[in-house]
């Protein structure tokens, strides 16, 4: 799993079937202090994330698969899965 930040959106009027319904989001990947730790992921959103929401996405097609409750594989590899309210870590 991965922690990151929403920072945008996207938008496709043409697009696979398995795409239909779904909501797209842009996700920087970071560090629990909010760095940027890897390339931007595109990732479909499960929970209702939105512009600015620290979140955690599951990284791994067959995850995306039983998550979005698909019944074949789907080109769909990254799923936000949860809103992180606050990261506590023992110092």
């Amino acid at each position: 799993m991965i922690i990151g930040k929403v920072i945008g959106s996207i938008v496709s009027t043409i697009k696979l079937d398995c795409y239909k319904n779904l909501k797209i989001l842009l996700v920087q990947p970071t560090d629990k202090d909010g760095n940027k730790t890897g390339d931007t992921l595109v990732a479909v959103d499960t929970v209702r994330a939105g512009v600015g929401d620290l979140v955690i996405v599951a990284s791994e097609g067959r995850t995306a698969t039983e998550i979005l409750r698909f019944n074949k594989r789907v080109p769909i590899r990254s799923v936000i899965t949860g809103i992180i309210d606050r990261v506590d870590t023992e110092s």
